[in-house]
């Protein structure tokens, strides 16, 4: 048995809701959940000191924590899941017509240059369409999760602290990747008709990102190994209540319908659990990060679930 509650950092969520709430037999497990708002703000404080016993994680920011020492361990367990067409923007005035454009240019990242959808949306852009990644200048807008991580020679720090829009409108950048909030008619999407470029991806490849997993100290590992399983059985049953809530129309928050949308439009379940049920995307993952240097080298599946 656990001596004290293990500290848990999630998201807000609706298939996180149920654990939150006190609606699931949590089994073995004592869980003390932390006020964490943004959950980013959870996942710089556990890659940097630990602060919590279990944290919801950017899958590629935990992956680079894993490559510099981090006593950290993920469970196959995603939280989050998107298809990142939509996160490529261009300048009216840039001149790009198409994402080959983007080589030889300034291309703006909303925040670090390892968090996952800046991963996914510059695999996309390499593999679906062709560009060589290297020939571009990224320039993240943040510092990363990870302080200890050391930059590709292509990456330009000089504009960290500043708002990626401003970076935009005043030509700094010609592009940029990631979250890119703007009411102005100069920053437009790079990619058209984005969420039937993600369906039309994951049709040609089997490909269904993940973006958020759940990371575990190995030091509570190695004191309660069953810790794992009985997080695993926990969000199962949490998945459950939220899969009855979307089947009820009791869901419905942006991201339930977009939950929703990829249940009726690809067939799929919304929040796949498990290694195997994930393998594919996990496989393009480990590419990317190697390819993209957020990892040394290319990880296997398995080493990305073991202590």
């Amino acid at each position: 048995m656990l001596d004290s509650p293990l500290t848990i950092a999630l998201g807000n969520y609706g298939i996180t809701q149920p654990l939150k709430q006190g609606e699931v037999d949590l089994g073995r497990l004592r869980l003390n959940f932390a006020a964490v708002e943004p959950i980013t703000a959870g996942m710089r404080a556990m890659v940097r000191s630990l602060d919590f016993d279990i944290c919801e994680m950017a899958f590629t920011t935990y992956l680079c924590a894993r490559a510099l020492g981090v006593p950290i361990t993920a469970l196959p367990v995603f939280v989050t899941r998107n298809f990142h067409h939509w996160a490529a923007f261009k300048t009216q005035r840039s001149g790009i017509k198409s994402p080959k454009d983007l080589e030889g240019r300034r291309v703006a990242i909303n925040r670090g240059y390892t968090v996952t959808t800046g991963l996914w949306i510059r695999g996309i852009l390499q593999t679906e369409y062709g560009v060589d990644l290297g020939k571009i200048t990224w320039v993240p807008t943040d510092e990363e999760h990870v302080a200890q991580y050391a930059y590709p020679a292509n990456v330009d720090l000089s504009r960290r602290g500043k708002a990626i829009s401003e970076l935009l409108l005043h030509g700094d950048c010609d592009a940029a990747i990631g979250d890119v909030k703007s009411d102005s008619a100069e920053i437009t999407p790079l990619i058209p008709n984005a969420r039937q470029a993600g369906f039309d991806y994951f049709h040609r490849t089997g490909i269904y990102p993940v973006n958020h997993a759940v990371v575990v100290r190995n030091a509570v590992l190695e004191a309660h190994p069953w810790v794992a399983a009985e997080l695993m059985a926990a969000f199962t049953r949490a998945r459950g209540i939220y899969y009855d809530r979307l089947a009820s129309g009791a869901a419905t928050a942006p991201l339930d319908k977009a939950a929703i949308e990829v249940r009726n439009a690809l067939g799929i379940e919304p929040f796949p659990f498990g290694i195997d049920a994930n393998r594919v995307s996990l496989e393009a993952v480990a590419t990317f990060a190697a390819e993209q240097s957020i990892t040394r080298r290319r990880k296997t599946v398995a080493e990305m679930f073991s202590a």
